[in-house]
């Protein structure tokens, strides 16, 4: 179930700065929530496209045209990983929000454009996780793998409005689950990960209880079946400080990344309280087989990770 994004407050600093210089900052740009596409042509346009950022928080950008290199002012201030696909970077600070930072991309078979600049705005409270970059006019097939995905979006709305009608018409607990057709034959199934998961040395939190669960979903994304999966952690809190969740990843094996739907609760761990913390992920049945590496970041200290590694699935 999509979880909504923790909102930075910033009224103290418009507050503390002058009426003339809040005019004249720049607004920043609309975050869009899923997959943003960009396509580029010979015109270059005026200013380069706007895409959010989030201190934490990863964004990827995918070409359809191999790299030559890439271009990063200040790129100690970001985690990243480059080849020529693509790239996906994860800002670590200093950062202000607001802030604009350009990067350039040039591509290798010097066709026009030859290369390719984008403003990655920081933003307080969200970052585009994905955006896909063609230098030429969409085809028949991303046309088509777009439909997909809308007609996966929406059934995705569907499936949460019938949650909520279910859990408001009194179908709740094992009523509600038969009612939505997730008891039974290829209904939700569940591992127990206590022994296999562990915390990485260093860790705030630590993991003293986990469990993961699959569920059919009953579509299909390029012929391949999808499903519903979800890891649930008991968390310590082992430092002295409350602890935050924000933002998670489910890396597989060669550091694939695996879609994350939300995390839940987005609520502080007291130094050391237990809470049980829910991430919920959506796959191809394929790429759900394996072991994992779930990757928790908080509010706090500038999105510092918790790695938990020995994840995997019923």
């Amino acid at each position: 179930m999509p979880l909504p994004s923790t909102a930075a407050l910033l009224r103290l600093v418009l507050l503390a700065t002058p009426p003339e210089a809040t005019s004249a900052r720049p607004s920043l740009p609309a975050c869009e929530p899923g997959p943003r596409h960009l396509e580029l042509t010979a015109d270059a346009p005026q200013r380069p496209p706007e895409v959010c950022i989030h201190l934490g928080l990863p964004t990827t950008f995918f070409f359809d045209t191999r790299l030559a290199r890439l271009e990063l002012p200040g790129r100690e201030r970001f985690r990243m990983l480059t080849d020529t696909a693509g790239f996906a970077l994860v800002p670590t600070g200093p950062l202000a929000d607001g802030e604009r930072v350009a990067v350039t991309v040039y591509f290798q078979d010097g066709a026009a454009p030859e290369s390719a600049t984008f403003s990655l705005v920081v933003h307080p409270s969200a970052a585009e996780p994905e955006v896909q970059v063609t230098r030429r006019p969409r085809t028949l097939a991303s046309l088509r793998e777009g439909e997909q995905r809308a007609r996966a979006e929406a059934r995705q709305c569907r499936e949460d409005k019938a949650l909520l009608e279910t859990e408001c018409s009194g179908k709740v607990g094992l009523r509600g689950l038969i009612a939505q057709g997730l008891l039974g034959e290829g209904g939700i199934v569940d591992k127990n990960l206590e022994m296999s998961v562990v915390s990485r040395p260093g860790n705030t939190l630590i993991s003293t209880k986990a469990r993961s669960y699959r569920s059919a979903t009953g579509y299909l994304e390029g012929g391949r079946e999808v499903v519903r999966l979800a890891v649930e952690q008991e968390l310590t809190n082992n430092g002295h400080a409350p602890w935050t969740p924000a933002g998670a990843l489910l890396l597989g094996p060669r550091r694939a990344e695996t879609k994350v739907l939300g995390v839940w609760p987005l609520e502080p761990i007291a130094p050391g309280m237990k809470v049980h913390v829910v991430v919920e992920v959506e796959a191809t049945l394929e790429a759900a087989r394996g072991t994992f590496t779930l990757k928790l970041w908080g509010e706090e200290g500038g999105g510092r990770s918790e790695l938990f590694d020995g994840v995997s699935f019923p």
